[in-house]
């Protein structure tokens, strides 16, 4: 049996900024870090716009309280404030920690570093490294773990959480190479194994984002929080659904309809472009529904509408957002120096996830906490992003939250010993999962079934949603979970087997697709990028709490737990 004093499941930035902190503190400690995908390859790199911070190097009149109030806000104000309040007053320093680890931010003329307008943001608080943060933090972050001695499991699928009597006691994991399972049992283990966009059939989210680590969480008895939060990025490609930052709104692009109008001005006049994604998103939404869509001919009635970056001169677009430029001109052959771009709403970011509290540890009520279990990242909910997230939020919160986590589980680890784990029987199990899978002669294809579930829940689960759309959905998930039983596998063997590894995605995405939807049906209001058409009002006398979904192969059980309110009475929500 492998074992490590942590294993961390999950290469992207809130593992690898956990891993640097516990190497910092602790450096005695055997620190493992599991992913599906090489660490350079996990989702974290694809992050462009920004990460935000109060560095007043623009703004000197911008504080931590007034980011706090613009991320409460933003949240519909169903986010923590005490989450929120960290969230904000490390978000300088952390900033600077990464410039020392050596990530190369984007700098002014005298040499600080550069700082952007971002939606729903008061202050120009993004810093940025051009339209390619994430991908210059990821890089020197991983580059950090070899530095420290981490060892690195890359390409290895893990199937199973190890949770006995209310602790986790390591994991089960399957390399995709060759077949082998092998067994850790660690002293703590995190979760940062990000979202689920694949879940929807329109994503930015890469082809690994499935929701594992949420569906083995749920899997194992825990609860997951605020599922029914799913945030829609107002600017997808169309048609291929990848991302056109908001950078390229902050730096100054216009959001036309048919008519050539600029619709914003209609939805969020105050804040035009850099309105909060799910307003723009429904915006958006709204004017193709409305007939002002436009179609590939330039016709009124299609289905995107057009992200103009022209005036900005390509002297701009080239220095301050080349990679938009390139995916555009890569994908769907525009020139944004010369054409607009086609967009509309894509699945983006999960607000909900694995419920912890401010020290990264997992709930397993809204009371209890998991003995040695952490999450951080988009896998976790701490709920800094409550009902709807602002950009350059995430990275932010993956890199405070991954630090805060780090530094929680090294001050916990020392005082633990090994937990005993019968490996015999994890890896019996295992072995079984993954033969039963070989031997089934199902009649459905992976690939049908997953096809129909995404369609499915961005037919009944998508920006506008009504109590009959979700029940006819959760319908048909239920079917759709029944085809998921009779998949047939045509590869048989164990090396490289990727058929195997989709199978058991698939298992994951079922199981977080009817968490949403149930989460969804039973919040009868709207707030932040939860839109019910049959309730479009916020209702905070019922509503204004987290919802905790216990999954269970016979359904799902609901139960909540209170908001933190300590900074900012909730009020209308107006841009």
């Amino acid at each position: 049996m492998l074992e490590h004093d942590v294993v961390i499941v999950g290469g992207g930035l809130a593992g690898c900024r956990a891993a640097v902190e516990i190497a910092r503190t602790e450096p005695g400690l055997n620190i493992a870090v599991v992913a599906k995908t090489h660490p350079i390859r996990s989702h974290s790199v694809a992050a462009q716009g920004g990460i935000a911070a109060t560095l007043k190097n623009v703004d000197d009149a911008d504080s931590w309280e007034a980011h706090a109030f613009d991320t409460v806000k933003g949240s519909d104000y169903l986010a923590d404030q005490d989450a929120v309040a960290l969230l904000t007053q490390e978000a300088p320093n952390v900033v600077i920690d990464l410039e020392h680890m050596g990530v190369l931010f984007s700098r002014l003329d005298d040499g600080r570093i550069a700082q952007r307008a971002f939606g729903g943001h008061s202050h120009r608080r993004t810093c940025y490294a051009a339209d390619k943060t994430g991908h210059a933090i990821l890089h020197e972050l991983v580059n950090n773990l070899r530095r420290y001695g981490v060892t690195i499991y890359d390409e290895w699928y893990v199937m199973r959480l190890i949770l006995e009597e209310g602790a986790a006691k390591g994991i089960v994991m399957y390399r995709i190479e060759d077949g082998e399972i092998r067994v850790v049992r660690a002293k703590a283990v995190m979760f940062g194994t990000g979202g689920y966009g694949r879940v929807f059939n329109t994503t930015s989210n890469d082809f690994a984002s499935t929701g594992d680590g949420l569906a083995m969480a749920a899997m194992a008895g825990l609860p997951l929080e605020d599922m029914e939060f799913v945030q829609f990025h107002p600017t997808g490609l169309y048609p291929v659904g990848v991302l056109i930052s908001e950078a390229v709104r902050g730096e100054g692009a216009y959001l036309k309809n048919a008519a050539g109008d600029r619709f914003m001005a209609t939805y969020a006049p105050s804040r035009m472009e850099l309105a909060p994604r799910d307003i723009t998103s429904r915006a958006i939404a709204t004017e193709i529904r409305q007939g002002r869509g436009i179609h590939p001919d330039g016709s009124a009635g299609g289905p995107f509408v057009h992200l103009d970056l022209r005036h900005m001169g390509k002297e701009k677009i080239m220095s301050r957002v080349p990679f938009a430029w390139e995916e555009a001109h890569r994908l769907v052959g525009v020139d944004a120096v010369h054409q607009p771009m086609p967009v509309r709403p894509t699945a983006h970011y999960s607000m909900g996830g694995i419920p912890v509290n401010t020290r990264g540890q997992v709930r397993s009520s809204a009371d209890g906490l998991v003995e040695g279990f952490y999450a951080a990242g988009e896998c976790a909910c701490v709920s800094v992003h409550g009902a709807n997230r602002l950009g350059s939020n995430s990275l932010l919160e993956c890199v405070v939250y991954g630090k805060l986590t780090g530094s929680a589980i090294a001050s916990d680890v020392p005082k633990r010993k090994f937990p005993e784990v019968d490996e015999g029987r994890y890896l019996r199990e295992a072995k079984q999962q993954i033969q039963e899978l070989l031997d089934r002669s199902g009649e459905n294809r992976i690939n049908s079934v997953r096809q129909a579930l995404q369609d499915a829940m961005t037919e009944y689960c998508g920006v506008f949603r009504t109590e009959e759309l979700m029940r006819q959905g959760i319908e048909k998930l239920g079917e759709l979970q029944q085809q998921a039983q009779n998949v047939y596998l045509d590869d048989k063997n164990q090396l490289w087997n990727t058929e195997i590894v989709e199978a058991l995605e698939l298992q994951s995405l079922i199981v977080v697709a009817q968490t949403i939807l149930t989460s969804a049906l039973n919040r009868q209001e709207s707030r932040g990028a939860h839109f019910r058409e049959d309730f479009p009002q916020r209702d905070d006398e019922n509503f204004l709490k987290h919802t905790l979904a216990y999954y269970s192969p016979a359904g799902i059980d609901l139960a909540t737990m209170p908001v933190v309110i300590n900074m900012f009475e909730p009020k209308e929500r107006k841009y």
